[in-house]
């Protein structure tokens, strides 16, 4: 019987998200009736932001440094935002408000350039302003994320050079990533495990990758993926209590051979690897993972301690 697969982002199912409330540009709307025009520039060329962000006891998880990420890609693309981060703080609120969430709740925060006049590519012809879009649910992560881990396969599919499309930007043109998770599932995985332009082990199709070996913690150099905020506070935890970690090249070979591997994102923290193409990592001790996860939700609990 073939072993059911499961991704870093599934979560319990919750009946209270069958009636959430969306915002839309500024109105609150049942999810049945949220809607954008197919001449959204988002839904048309994937022209567009986001930021995926977890509430935790009424306040969201490192709130500066997920915007400081969003108004910069904005600024890159000459993205107008709309409004200040006063402004996005105050459509979350409202959001997470009407929906009387108040903790595991995720949220996608999502802007595009907005409508269109025609349905072609240049920027020129988005002229209505921005369209801003929050949907948030009730969200936990799986018990077995932790218990089983992520089966990773690596796949064909790279994340490329930032000349071509910088992997840093949390765009809405996310095909290079949903075309590497389609291979790794017909390799019979849960996910993939990219490499960079030059062979070495880079990032999955969703979030970052990190592997221990001998006592240390090693993650890509960063210099072709996503940089998480996840990741960057795991790398921070790291150096503030004495564990050895490195950005760095590092192959397939070493992947192998690590003693423990682990991913890191907003939703799942840090979500423990089972095997990579087929090969158990390690002897199935998850000691540092362990560590690490326990020093991040200390991490988070004082980040969104109420005053």
């Amino acid at each position: 019987m073939t072993e059911s697969k499961h991704t870093t982002h599934d979560a319990d199912d919750d009946p209270r998200n069958r009636d959430i409330k969306i915002y839309v540009n500024g109105d609150l709307v049942h999810r049945d009736e949220a809607k954008v025009s197919v001449y959204d520039s988002g839904f048309m060329l994937g022209d567009g932001m986001w930021e995926g962000m977890r509430l935790y006891n009424g306040k969201w998880a490192f709130f500066d440094e997920h915007m400081d990420r969003f108004f910069a890609s904005c600024k890159a693309v000459s993205l107008d935002v709309g409004m200040d981060r006063a402004g996005i703080l105050e459509a979350l609120t409202r959001t997470a408000e009407a929906n009387d969430m108040h903790n595991d709740v995720h949220c996608r925060m999502m802007l595009t350039r907005g409508t269109k006049v025609k349905p072609f590519q240049h920027p020129s012809l988005s002229r209505s302003g921005p369209t801003l879009v929050i949907i948030m649910e009730h969200s936990k992560p799986i018990e077995a994320l932790q218990s089983k881990g992520i089966r990773l396969a690596t796949v064909p599919q790279v994340r490329g050079l930032p000349m071509a499309q910088d992997a840093k930007y949390n765009s809405h043109s996310k095909l290079n990533c949903v075309i590497a998770c389609l291979q790794a599932e017909q390799a019979g995985a849960d996910e993939a495990l990219m490499l960079d332009p030059h062979g070495f082990v880079n990032t999955t199709n969703a979030c970052n990758f990190f592997i221990v070996r001998k006592g240390e913690v090693w993650t890509s150099t960063g210099d072709y993926c996503m940089n998480g905020v996840t990741r960057q506070k795991v790398i921070d935890l790291c150096r503030a209590n004495g564990i050895p970690v490195l950005e760095k090249n590092y192959s397939l070979y070493e992947a192998y051979g690590a003693d423990e591997a682990f991913l890191t994102g907003t939703f799942g923290a840090q979500t423990p690897v089972a095997e990579i193409d087929g090969k158990e990592i390690g002897s199935g001790s998850r000691d540092m993972t362990l560590r690490i996860r326990a020093l991040y939700k200390d991490l988070v609990a004082l980040n969104t301690a109420q005053d």
